[in-house]
């Protein structure tokens, strides 16, 4: 009992639209995607890194991290730091990717200037269709993207994010169940002890999925 192959491109046969991320993410030096996330796409989905994954250039060394149990829906978009332009001169042209004598692309300080970091999506999100991530954007445990919201900074755990600007409408548990779930980070478990606890981590009884932590 260890449930699907979170290597299996296709684990949904008769569903070519579902792929899980994870080996579509190896090789990748800039990208960390945790077990059974998966992106759902009628049209080319084998493709997300390159679609829908917008401005993410190894020289910049901003990184992806998605994590475990992630759900991303049809035309979501997770823009990089290469997407931003400078702002701190007279002009945001990118005058140093022409090259010539205009400069250089590696620059150090031009490539700084208006970086956000990584982007970090964490474990059990659901992101839902065409919404926008915009650099830098951490979203944490358990969030809910709605869609077509824009997501810009960052998201507490389980909170519900909709609209543009992205704002947080309300969360999905109490403060101090949050807090236990944080904890308890089923997510994180062996694959055995969750095809085990199934139950217990999609109810809603607490005291259980605290038992089934505490095994």
């Amino acid at each position: 009992m260890s449930g699907p192959d979170p290597r299996n491109l296709h684990p949904l046969p008769a569903h070519p639209r579902v792929v899980f991320l994870q080996p579509l993410a190896e090789g990748r030096a800039n990208v960390t995607v945790g077990r059974w996330s998966y992106y759902d796409d009628p049209d080319e989905p084998e493709r997300f890194f390159e679609r829908n994954v917008l401005h993410h250039y190894d020289f910049m060394g901003d990184h992806l991290h998605i994590g475990a149990f992630t759900a991303i829906a049809t035309g979501t978009r997770i823009f990089m730091n290469g997407a931003n332009h400078a702002m701190d001169g007279f002009t945001t042209y990118p005058f140093d990717i022409f090259g010539a004598d205009w400069g250089s692309v590696h620059d150090p300080e031009r490539l700084e200037s208006g970086n956000r970091g990584d982007t970090v999506i964490g474990p059990d999100v659901w992101i839902g269709h065409e919404a926008m991530i915009l650099p830098g954007s951490r979203i944490g445990a358990g969030a809910i993207i709605g869609a077509r919201a824009v997501v810009s900074g960052s998201v507490a755990p389980y909170a519900v994010v909709v609209g543009n600007p992205g704002r947080v409408v309300r969360h999905r548990f109490p403060a101090d169940t949050i807090r236990t779930l944080l904890d308890i980070a089923w997510w994180d478990w062996p694959a055995e002890r969750i095809a085990r606890h199934l139950d217990a981590i999609r109810g809603a009884d607490l005291a259980a999925l605290s038992r089934a932590a505490a095994e």
